[in-house]
């Protein structure tokens, strides 16, 4: 299958559109919380069960994006969304029909199962599209789009739990489940309208070089495969900066609301339910943000040195929550900002830092095996703060208290990510690719 080629002309710029329309759809999965109360009420479950439809979408993201990267690689972006689009989009109609039926493990495997593979195809479908577009830029090519995971439940969020009122079970005759059933369904009908306009939109430039028999030239600079990547120890040492970095931020974003609540609780200004809902929106915010600035000053000052910032100063921001404690709100809200920055900028700017080291010429298949980082701290940084939580209250302890050993333990996992992010260096000429087997992968990628 050929990727569509883009006509003379054609503007680079209407890429990160296309690139948006499914990364602003698949961030849904961020504000899978708001229907936890009405899930938990409709089908008699516990908070553990309601989670864990989105702790297997996210799961299944980092399986399906290391296991379906090489085939996003082969066969294009428009392919890759199409993919995306018919699982993310099946998997809300699936859960519609168990939510309708009160089947609750249909609701597993429709989002969890189904839409995780939407989740997982879906977000690397850009990415090496958009660094070929963007080669002066890749940073801040990328950030435009994965901003869109990060911001997508600022949208979701709100017009969900609208929805979830409409159509409650004081507006239907119908049951209590089926006010999340509709809900549900207009999302999936919804999101495959709104991610097809990415299908239809998205386009891979064309060649700008040919040889003298009218091939494409060979594509310039270090070029490694995917299989080849993940025998360097590159691969390895930025699988564990991915890891180290998403731990430490969404330990705090998982845990954001009752997080800020504990730790003011004994103090003279406890923080009300309100207001901790406004701190995770702003955490939103600033996860969202982090995605385009931090990613588009990579671009400026290099890879490296930005994930010096990431894991450096993140480590610092962590430290000074742990020396201040609930001394002081705004340190708290403003080291939590800037913690949440550093977490969606390192997702943003991986992928470009997978192209600096590895080339272009499978960088997608590349960035899908890297995102099994992001499945082990999506299951490492909440299982810490939690575990940690309970067992402090369990002796007793209250307030701040209760999360100063997540703290520590969060900074020396900083440590360890910036270690292993000075110790990347240049792939090994063994592992490139020869510049014959590059132009002939990049000719298959043209149209016939």
């Amino acid at each position: 299958m050929s990727p569509p080629v883009a006509p003379p002309g054609w503007s680079r710029w209407l890429v990160p559109p296309a690139a948006l329309s499914v990364h602003l759809s698949i961030g849904q999965a961020y504000a899978w919380s708001v229907f936890k109360p009405s899930l938990e009420s409709a089908l008699d479950l516990s908070g553990t069960q309601s989670a864990l439809p989105f702790q297997l979408g996210i799961v299944m993201l980092g399986l399906s994006a290391a296991f379906g990267g090489t085939l996003v690689e082969r066969n294009g972006p428009r392919w890759a969304m199409t993919v995306a689009l018919i699982c993310f989009s099946s998997g809300f109609l699936l859960a519609a029909l168990g939510a309708a039926t009160e089947q609750y493990w249909l609701i597993v495997f429709g989002y969890g199962f189904v839409g995780g593979i939407g989740l997982g195809i879906g977000y690397i479908s850009p990415v090496s599209t958009l660094i070929k577009w963007f080669p002066d830029r890749p940073g801040m090519a990328t950030g435009i789009a994965i901003m869109g995971f990060g911001g997508g439940a600022l949208i979701a969020s709100p017009w969900s739990a609208q929805m979830l009122d409409s159509f409650g079970p004081d507006n239907s005759p119908l049951g209590d489940s089926s006010g999340i059933a509709l809900a549900f369904l207009v999302h999936g009908l919804t999101y495959a309208v709104f991610m097809s306009l990415g299908v239809l939109l998205v386009r891979v430039p064309r060649p700008a070089k040919t040889a003298a028999d009218g091939t494409p030239a060979p594509l310039e600079g270090v070029q490694v495969s995917a299989n080849s990547a993940v025998r360097t120890p590159q691969f390895w040492l930025l699988w564990i900066v991915l890891c180290m970095n998403v731990t430490a931020g969404i330990g705090i974003l998982e845990k954001a609301a009752p997080m800020i609540t504990d730790f003011f609780a004994d103090t003279s200004t406890p923080v009300s339910v309100s207001a901790a809902a406004g701190f995770v929106a702003l955490l939103s915010a600033a996860n969202m943000a982090g995605r385009i600035g931090w990613s588009s000053t990579s671009d400026l000052i290099g890879r490296k040195n930005i994930y010096r910032v990431y894991l450096g100063v993140g480590a610092l921001m962590y430290a000074l929550i742990a020396w201040v404690g609930d001394s002081s709100k705004p340190v708290f809200i403003i080291c939590a900002l800037v913690i949440l920055s550093f977490y969606g900028g390192g997702f943003a700017t991986v992928p470009a830092y997978l192209k600096d080291l590895f080339g272009t010429y499978q960088v997608g298949a590349i960035h899908g095996r890297l995102l099994t980082a992001w499945s082990t701290a999506g299951v490492l940084g909440p299982l810490i703060v939690n575990w940690i939580a309970d067992r402090q209250e369990e002796a007793g302890k209250s307030g701040a208290s209760l999360y100063g050993v997540s703290l520590i333990i969060m900074i020396g996992l900083l440590v360890v990510g910036f270690v292993a992010n000075e110790l990347v260096r240049p792939v090994d000429a063994r592992h490139h690719v020869t510049q014959k087997e590059a132009a002939g992968v990049h000719e298959r990628q043209q149209p016939a």
